[in-house]
């Protein structure tokens, strides 16, 4: 009977020995400096000596002893993490090198270093980066852009606030330094700086539309929503981006990205927001909204969704002063404002 327990106990601890093992030689080779070929060393090096004391574990039945040098290993590899810190202070690729930040005054917000490029087929880039003033007492809409780049699952998004014939987007992203590229799983490991884009929408929607290769598919959805909590959630953006100026954070995949910290914001002002698993599911993000009654509820999601595909106004309004407005012409229309 004490040997069928041993076993049951054994098995119940292999998954997260495994887990953690697994953890681990990620977390080295995506964080340790020095070339690829010494991080694939060290990450190989970290998973055997892991699958080693399990398969001892598991022989000799004595977990605690078997277990403990790979428990301290671990320890080692976590306070490694832990000791890393964010930075303003990088080789920054052009599209992110100016930190966003606001100055308020009142109902008057000065946005400084708004990006404003102007993009190119041969992909490159021409930088502009301006300031705008925005009166709060002329925010009254808001908008929701889903971006569509690896199937119906995955989605970036990103919101937009109307003032009047104004619109300013802020999109949440990963902080690229020059040369580095995103994955997903290095953003599991303190790889990247959050940041903060705020953006005209010609830049953040027609970039996406027209100059990636290939194009990804954008969704303008018009958000029903009061134009006290607009004004909240705007201040929440802006408060966010001036600590990060002061006060960098990293990214995470997971905990801090695109949604996550969209709802975070929602939450300072509107506590009653639950957890969902679309939450984490970015490409089914915009379904929530829908099912809260926030989006137009004259048809279906399904075709709202249809209906809010941009990219061919997108096309036909590049370049165009007047970017915002055309591309939501022939949108679903927009609710009835709260005030």
């Amino acid at each position: 009977m004490t040997s069928i327990r041993k076993w049951l106990v054994g098995g119940l601890l292999a998954l997260p020995v495994a887990m953690a093992t697994l953890w681990g030689a990620m977390a080295l080779w995506y964080t340790l400096p020095g070339s690829e070929t010494l991080r694939t060393g060290m990450a190989l090096a970290f998973a055997l000596f892991g699958a080693a004391s399990l398969a001892v574990a598991l022989y000799r039945q004595k977990f605690v002893t078997s277990l403990v040098p790979l428990t301290f290993v671990l320890a080692a590899t976590i306070a490694w993490m832990t000791s890393m810190q964010p930075s303003n202070d990088r080789q920054w690729q052009p599209d992110v090198a100016a930190l966003p930040h606001a100055e308020i005054d009142g109902d008057i917000v000065t946005v400084r270093n708004i990006r404003s490029f102007e993009y190119h087929q041969d992909g490159r880039q021409s930088p502009r980066w301006v300031d705008k003033t925005f009166d709060l007492r002329k925010l009254d809409r808001l908008d929701l852009i889903a971006v569509h780049w690896m199937g119906d699952d995955i989605a970036h998004i990103m919101l937009s606030f109307g003032f009047g014939d104004d619109q300013i987007a802020v999109s949440i992203e990963v902080r690229k330094e020059k040369g580095e590229s995103y994955s997903a799983w290095a953003g599991f490991f303190r790889q990247y700086e959050l940041y903060y884009v705020f953006a005209d929408e010609a830049d953040v929607i027609g970039l996406r539309t027209t100059y990636r290769k290939p194009p990804e598919d954008v969704y303008l959805f018009a958000i029903d929503a009061d134009r006290e909590n607009i004004r909240k959630l705007f201040l929440e953006y802006v408060g966010k981006a001036n600590k990060l100026r002061s006060r960098p954070e990293f990214y995470n995949t997971i905990i801090t990205n695109c949604t996550t910290n969209i709802v975070m914001h929602i939450r300072a002002f509107q506590k009653n927001v639950p957890f969902d698993w679309r939450i984490l599911a970015s490409g089914y993000f915009p379904e929530l909204f829908y099912e809260a009654g926030a989006m137009d509820q004259s048809m279906s999601y399904r075709d709202l969704r249809n209906a809010s595909l941009v990219n061919e106004r997108a096309h036909a309004a590049d370049g165009a002063p007047d970017f915002s407005r055309q591309i939501r012409a022939g949108l679903p229309g927009r609710a009835t404002d709260k005030n």
